[in-house]
């Protein structure tokens, strides 16, 4: 049995496919004045229109009650302490008052466009410091192909009853080719177990960016601390590039795939469990991943993805129950000059002379045989010209391993193809012997 839901999509199917009011009323037994209507409310609200609207009044007389606006605004002060002491996240906006909000049972739960106008009468808000401080321009790889740079980010958010959980995403900035997933935590075991998902689902590229969490970094204490993710890039052999600090404009493409993301799997959603999160996220990547993208030319990120095969990290690699050996490879920063003409990476403060205060540089981590050394760049490693500004030893207390895995993962799908080839070939030259 058709129901009334079905009856209106259906009605505005075939006005789009160009049949006049009265052909789409006879097609679907309705007057042309219902027809007309079900036209209106999609011009108005798209297909959200089509949904049965509330009955109820859609602006109340009254003004937010004064316990409501009270815990608005205790609730942004909380998040401000919490935020200005380290001990939780910088989110102080709307979504982050109304989710603490409902963690505490508030009813009725104020809207996010109430809880600004709160804030914002009580002078709660602060001015947006970002655009007085100047630009700085930091080296950004070029990117023209699948499988050259991924970028990886994790989004907070809030299950039904409060519980934080932490989403992993990440996209190829070529083809926009996504994958994620939701941990209950953002541990370093956490960042491993999504890098690997990560490249047995999309390949392994050449890069992969991520931002400066501890738990791709390893730490804010220990001096020249090499990880458990920067040990797992240098073992499966892609080059691992931290962003610059406090500048998520450069991992832009993960940043505006979060808009995506949240839009699509948690707006106007309370999800209960992770299970839940995955599987409506699940979901979302899966229909992401065919849908013909502007930037793509019309194409779909599977598509562009997949013209060349990836070089994809075998499934039966797993997270390490022990600390990983070093292996030869890169790893890369992109950092700001400080006033003092010293970059900070891996927790060290490392001299560069011949740059200018505020400038943005490329730092470079080359792990091999005889040692390590790390180099400053006033350019990545694509550009057409670059100059090294300084570079120093890296000490290691370890030795550092030859990596014969690497190429035996990346000449694997070469091997397949020359290996179907032979035996194509083979197989019509001995039957023609045999005969």
């Amino acid at each position: 049995m058709t129901t009334l839901m079905e009856e209106r999509v259906s009605a505005i199917h075939l006005l789009h496919a160009g049949h006049t009011v009265k052909e789409v009323a006879q097609e679907i037994g309705r007057t042309p004045r219902w027809v007309r209507k079900w036209r209106q409310r999609y011009a108005r609200a798209g297909w959200a229109g089509l949904q049965d609207c509330s009955k109820r009044p859609q602006r109340l007389a009254k003004q937010t009650g004064a316990e409501i606006t009270e815990a608005i605004k205790r609730a942004r002060s909380e998040l401000e302490a919490a935020a200005a002491q380290g001990t939780g996240l910088k989110y102080i906006g709307g979504q982050a008052i109304r989710t603490r909000l409902r963690a505490q049972g508030v009813q009725p739960l104020p809207s996010k466009a109430t809880i600004e106008r709160v804030i914002r009468d009580a002078e709660l808000t602060r001015p947006y410091q970002g655009a007085t401080q100047p630009e700085i321009r930091y080296p950004h790889l070029d990117v023209q192909s699948p499988q050259t740079l991924i970028q990886v980010d994790i989004v907070p958010h809030y299950l039904q009853g409060g519980a934080r959980v932490s989403c992993f995403n990440a996209i190829d900035v070529a083809s926009r080719y996504p994958t994620g997933q939701a941990y209950a935590q953002r541990r370093s075991r956490d960042a491993e177990t999504f890098l690997i998902q990560v490249w047995q689902e999309l390949g392994i590229p050449q890069y992969t960016q991520v931002d400066n969490e501890s738990c791709f970094s390893g730490g804010f204490t220990h001096p020249q601390v090499l990880g458990r993710v920067v040990r797992l890039a240098l073992q499966v052999g892609t080059e691992l590039v931290f962003s610059p600090v406090r500048h998520p404009q450069s991992n832009g493409f993960v940043e505006r795939f979060h808009q995506d993301y949240n839009q699509h799997v948690w707006e106007d959603t309370y999800l209960s469990d992770i299970p839940d999160v995955q599987s409506k996220g699940q979901r979302f990547f899966a229909l992401y991943r065919q849908r013909p993208h502007s930037r793509l030319h019309e194409q779909t990120p599977y598509t562009v993805h997949h013209r060349q095969p990836p070089h994809y990290l075998p499934a039966t690699f797993r997270p390490a129950a022990q600390k990983r050996p070093l292996y030869a490879g890169k790893v890369h920063f992109m950092r700001k000059v400080l006033p003092d003409q010293t970059v900070s990476v891996l927790n060290v403060a490392w001299a560069v002379p011949a740059a200018e205060a505020a400038q943005g540089v490329w730092v470079t981590l080359d792990l091999h045989a005889s040692g390590a050394t790390l180099a400053i760049y006033d350019a990545a490693p694509d550009a057409p010209e670059r100059q090294c500004l300084a570079t120093h030893q890296f000490p290691l207390a370890e030795p550092v391993l030859p990596h014969p895995s690497r190429s035996a993962w990346r000449l694997r799908p070469l091997l397949l193809t020359v290996l179907r080839r032979a035996v194509r070939w083979t197989v019509p030259f001995l039957r023609g012997t045999m005969s």
